[in-house]
């Protein structure tokens, strides 16, 4: 008999891997009311609904010991679980954690973890509430449960956006990308002369946004004070090219957005330049920003046209228009979405 050809998954990329093994998953109770397929899934609480998201954490493949202190990684893995709450306009009560740990690490390193991630439970008001710890036969491996609450009217999902709606982001883009290059060029520099010193100073802004990114539960209370209610939303954990594609597709929608319009910090640009990229490469395709990508209504442009922290970028569209970028040039390009790598092994 022949063998049967396996499939290679790096063949499938993340989005279709998930895409193919989510596929023909069937909800069984009504109170599931979303599962697979935004930031967080849903559950009917009767009053209020639960909102249930998971990361997993893996040594040498998201994170890298060599340039990660234990606190950081701890208090990261914690507030990147936060965002996808407040991502579906939710707020985050409880975490469950779970720890696979080699012998490598001392109960010290452990401690400075916890201390990592207590302090995000402090900052943002959340309940460590269980979790497990096992043995891991090689590095360190985190799994977060994070659990929110909000009222079944006020839950934002990625597939409300309809034409005509304008769209926006908080914060700025690509900073926590060019931390990454940063920490990956000094780690080579290391790797080739353990004496030398590394070279970080002069760049606390994007190393900041690489390490301890903050999720922006201020922006969800900033729209709510104003009375705005987004009509989809979705955090900037692959890039903002990647997260448009996903509004766009499960809401059944195109989309244009206009590169002078995408946030970008100085100190950012700074350092795309200093590796030759593009900074609106960075911003479109960069990842781990865990700003909000939402849109709105346009009845609702005088109530947010005086905030601060939000940036319009673009409109939504009619689905056959696609998803495009209008270049500072002014030609007129297809959007395509690389998604986030993480680290890369070396």
């Amino acid at each position: 008999m022949e063998k049967k050809k396996l499939t290679d998954i790096a063949s499938l990329g993340e989005f279709g891997l998930i895409d193919h093994l989510t596929g023909n998953i069937k909800l069984r109770h009504s109170d599931t009311l979303l599962g697979v397929g935004d930031d967080a899934a849903v559950l009917d609480q009767g009053d209020h609904v639960s909102i249930v998201t998971k990361d997993l954490l893996v040594e040498g493949v998201h994170f890298d010991m060599v340039y990660t202190p234990l606190k950081h990684l701890g208090y990261k893995a914690v507030t990147v679980n936060l965002s996808d709450v407040y991502a579906m306009n939710g707020e985050p009560r409880q975490l469950l954690v779970g720890i696979a740990i080699s012998r490598r690490y001392s109960l010290e390193a452990l401690e400075e973890l916890y201390e990592g991630m207590l302090l995000a439970c402090e900052r943002y008001n959340v309940d460590m509430a269980g979790g497990d710890t096992t043995t891991s036969p090689a590095g360190l491996m985190i799994s977060i449960t994070a659990i929110g609450r909000a009222k079944k009217e006020e839950v934002v999902y990625r597939s409300g956006a309809k034409p005509m709606d304008l769209l926006y982001v908080s914060g700025d883009l690509g900073a926590a990308y060019c931390g990454q290059l940063v920490l990956q060029r000094e780690k080579q520099a290391f790797k080739a002369n353990p004496q030398m010193q590394p070279e970080i100073e002069k760049y606390p802004y994007v190393l900041e946004r690489q390490l301890k990114p903050e999720p922006r539960q201020d922006v969800v209370a900033m729209l709510k004070k104003a009375g705005i209610h987004p009509t989809s939303m979705i955090d900037i954990s692959d890039g903002l090219a990647s997260e448009i594609m996903h509004i766009c597709n499960k809401s059944s929608v195109g989309a244009t957005i206009y590169e002078e319009k995408i946030p970008v910090d100085q100190r950012m640009a700074q350092v795309a330049h200093e590796f030759n990229i593009d900074p609106t490469t960075c911003a479109l395709s960069g990842g781990e920003d865990y700003e909000l990508l939402f849109t709105i209504n346009q009845k609702d442009y005088e109530k947010i046209k005086g905030l601060d922290a939000v940036h319009p970028i673009g409109h939504i569209t009619e689905a056959g228009q696609g998803q495009n970028l209008f270049t500072s040039s002014g030609q007129l390009v297809k959007l395509t979405a690389q998604g986030w790598d993480p680290i890369k092994k070396g």
